[in-house]
């Protein structure tokens, strides 16, 4: 059995060994080059306005870099694995420099946009976002390059809910559904026996179930036990430790809201407000995830959380501040992942047919060995 407590942080499978035996060996790409990027524009279009539809959004231009003091970069986990890209800016000679970050998400700026723009209850925005991440192992769904359509919304604090939750989270898996009709009508090659597509409902599920359901299974295996049963899930509840003794995933302390406790439909006392969409990837054979998201912490979770995890120190940023001063406003938000969901939706093997980035030479090597062409 793999080891619980290394299965908690840091994306990818960690070992181009075992990449090369879990990629396909039996691919051929539904779509060529060019008709993959037909696709992604028309999908990227249908997502974008779906989101903005059936969530009240609009778009907004959001920061690839930022003051590295301000609190609002994406530490991603909460155990210091992977942290930013810091760089000085040396600006007027070196009299007024800047200490600067690359963006890693836009998870926390987007809070704050919203009091930025002027968002009020039921109004909320999304991003094109892009991102660099330093730290991932490199490998077929794991890039340093980072695309994501990262959202949020203005809510009322009777929204701060798991029925609101699943709400919100069954109106972007009709999106996300309704884009894959899109490709597959432009692209009849797409609909096939051998790829099934997306199921029309999302089963929910909480963190604690599956561990229950699995004990022994560190997380990943626990997640591709349960998309075995159920090819779709929505995980509730990542963040807080469990009945083992460890949570289901690190999960930052100060965007998410996982401490608050919420009862499940049978009764059962349960924690957190957060979540991930993972779907079966038919093409991989593996689990796959779409996206996270979460109603957002208050200025009392925000320093549970943070005693929790030890980062106290946080709340003297500019930021956490303004949640302690009720500065921004309460909210629910994500980020789904683009080239992710069109890797998926186009039944690719790699995100790298469909963003460009940087690869290394074993990976790029073992892609071409089994007809994976990644773009550069």
């Amino acid at each position: 059995m793999a080891d619980k407590k290394a299965d908690l942080a840091g994306p990818g499978i960690g070992d181009y060994d075992v990449l090369r035996g879990v990629l396909p060996d039996d691919y051929t790409p539904l779509l060529n080059p060019k008709e993959t990027q037909i696709a992604i524009t028309a999908v990227k279009n249908y997502i974008e306005d779906g989101l903005s539809k059936q969530l009240n959004l609009i778009r907004v231009e959001s920061p690839l870099i930022m003051d590295r003091d301000c609190g609002m970069n994406d530490y991603l986990d909460r155990d210091g694995s992977r942290t930013p890209i810091d760089f000085y800016i040396k600006n007027d000679y070196e009299k007024n420099p800047v200490n600067a970050q690359v963006v890693q998400a836009a998870t926390k700026w987007k809070r704050f946009a919203l009091k930025q723009f002027g968002m009020k209850v039921g109004e909320g925005l999304y991003t094109d976002m892009r991102a660099v991440r330093k730290d991932y192992f490199l490998d077929h769904d794991h890039s340093s390059y980072v695309d994501q359509w990262d959202w949020e919304l203005v809510i009322t604090p009777e929204q701060r809910s798991l029925a609101y939750l699943k709400e919100v989270v069954k109106k972007i898996w009709k999106v996300i559904t309704g884009a894959e009709k899109l490709a597959q009508d432009m692209f009849p090659q797409l609909k096939t026996d051998k790829y099934p597509g997306l199921p029309e409902e999302l089963h929910f599920i909480h963190a604690e179930d599956i561990l229950a359901k699995y004990p022994d299974m560190p997380r990943k295996e626990r997640e591709t036990a349960i998309i075995k049963e159920y090819p779709a899930v929505f995980i509730i509840g990542i963040g807080w430790k469990l009945a083992d003794g460890y949570p289901h995933e690190m999960r930052a302390a100060d965007y998410d809201d996982w401490v608050t406790e919420t009862v499940s439909e049978d009764g059962r006392p349960m924690h957190g407000l957060n979540g991930d969409i993972l779907v079966y990837n038919p093409v991989t054979k593996r689990r796959h995830e779409l996206t996270s998201m979460g109603i957002r912490i208050t200025k009392e979770t925000l320093k549970q959380q943070l005693e929790i995890t030890g980062q106290l120190d946080f709340l003297e940023m500019p930021y956490h501040k303004m949640i302690l001063d009720d500065e921004i406003p309460l909210s629910i938000g994500g980020g789904i992942g683009q080239s992710r969901t069109y890797s998926l939706l186009l039944k690719k093997v790699a995100l790298g047919e469909c963003s460009v980035t940087v690869w290394p030479k074993v990976l790029r090597d073992m892609c071409a060995d089994k007809n994976i062409h990644l773009l550069q």
